[in-house]
């Protein structure tokens, strides 16, 4: 009587009720719906989906899942998706492998991978160190905790923008604007190794708050600057910040190039500190005469750091310079706020007074400042010409007009 309703069960159409009540038995048993799907019922009482099917004449079989995490109805529809691929003269069982390798390797192309990969491009392209460094930061900080482990061909717009919204929300507008064009740049360099399809930041274009254009705080009124420069000398903070603070004064160098500065950069005997290619903003090689009171500073603090490659090394580890927040952060400690004076105010400093001398050229300036002129044609013969003679002068004098503003007496308020 029992087999007789097992052969009747095996003939007809499944029901949930059937499946739900199939038992298990001491042989496999097959359990038919239609269309080649049938329920394998195990000795073990397990109950899995399969389908048999013919292709290319031989005998085949696809497996959908386990009763009933896979349904009666989703393993019939994953049944007609298979039959349609059979109709357009496609493996099913191919197709799924296909698939499942494409999904492996999706998995493999993080936003982190490729994030990975394309900061190795930057320093592989001989990029300044700024540069990178600012792009792993925001990388690492920002885009990483978020999106990092997701696929990137997977990555919508929308979940761009609620990162991107969630740094503006800080008040950091410029930081969120930094962030999608890093981000940006990540997803094109996908595209173009064809890891993605698309920049899913492109439609973001305009959707964040445009920050404020700021031009760096500067002091340079004599006076304001002799009292900074006392400030600067009585610090009684870490040495190194100090002298790094001196030195940004004597050179008005970008921050970024003095604060990853190398004793292999300076040649005391020629007094000259050569800041290679990949270190400056314009990719050109720069050289910085050193005055006499620069060359002190360095003697006083080459007893403490000497040995390494920095000449400001970071206080967390001698393989890295000086964090990008430490002169700042003195200068606050000091009394001046970032309205009023910066580290990469300096340059200001430095600019508008030279000029203000009327001893120089401008071109020598504009040179000692490292400054690209807009003009190709200008620009080429100002290259060609570095005014290297006038700028050992200058330096000179700038440093003997510090040392003068510094020791004049204060005036009495």
């Amino acid at each position: 009587m029992t087999n007789s309703l097992e052969s009747n069960a095996n003939k007809m159409t499944l029901t949930d009720t059937i499946c739900r009540s199939a038992k298990a038995a001491d042989k496999p048993r097959k359990l038919s719906d239609s269309g080649g799907l049938h329920l394998f019922v195990s000795p073990s009482g397990g109950r899995l989906w399969r389908m048999a099917y013919r292709f290319d004449g031989k005998q085949k079989q696809l497996s959908f899942g386990a009763y009933p995490a896979v349904s009666l109805k989703d393993a019939r529809a994953r049944r007609d998706e298979a039959k349609a691929l059979l109709a357009a003269g496609f493996d099913p069982a191919a197709q799924r492998k296909q698939e499942r390798v494409e999904s492996d390797a999706l998995s493999k192309h993080t936003f982190r991978a490729l994030g990975t990969e394309y900061l190795a491009k930057l320093e592989a392209e001989g990029r300044a160190d700024s540069t990178v460094s600012s792009a792993k930061w925001l990388l690492e900080d920002f885009a990483y905790p978020a999106l990092g482990d997701r696929p990137i061909a997977q990555i919508k717009p929308a979940e761009v923008l609620e990162l991107l919204k969630k740094v503006e929300g800080r008040g950091t507008f410029e930081t969120a604007r930094r962030l999608r064009g890093i981000c940006s740049r990540v997803f094109r360099y996908a595209v173009s190794t064809q890891k993605a399809e698309i920049d899913p930041t492109h439609p973001l274009r305009g959707a964040l708050t445009a920050p404020k254009t700021r031009h760096h705080s500067a002091i340079i009124e004599p006076t304001a600057i002799g009292a900074l420069l006392r400030a600067i000398y009585d610090y009684q903070g870490n040495v190194l910040t100090a002298a790094g603070l001196k030195l940004a004064a004597l050179t008005f160098v970008r921050p970024g190039e003095l604060r990853l500065m190398e004793w292999r950069e300076i040649d005391v005997e020629s007094a000259v500190w050569s800041i290679p290619a990949e270190r400056m903003k314009m990719r050109r090689p720069h050289k910085v005469p050193l005055a006499r009171q620069a060359l002190t500073v360095l003697d006083e603090i080459r007893p403490f750091t000497g040995k390494g490659r920095f000449v400001f090394p970071s206080l967390r580890s001698d393989d890295r310079g000086m964090s990008e927040n430490t002169l700042n952060a003195a200068l606050g400690r000091m009394g001046f706020d970032k309205a009023e004076m910066t580290s990469h105010g300096f340059r200001s400093m430095a600019a508008t007074r030279l000029n203000e001398m009327g001893h120089w050229s401008v071109d020598a300036i504009e040179r000692q400042l490292a400054h690209q002129d807009a003009n190709a044609i200008r620009r080429a013969y100002t290259h060609a010409a570095e005014y290297w003679d006038e700028r050992v002068r200058m330096m000179q004098v700038w440093a003997d007009y510090l040392d003068a503003l510094r020791t004049a007496p204060a005036k009495k308020g």
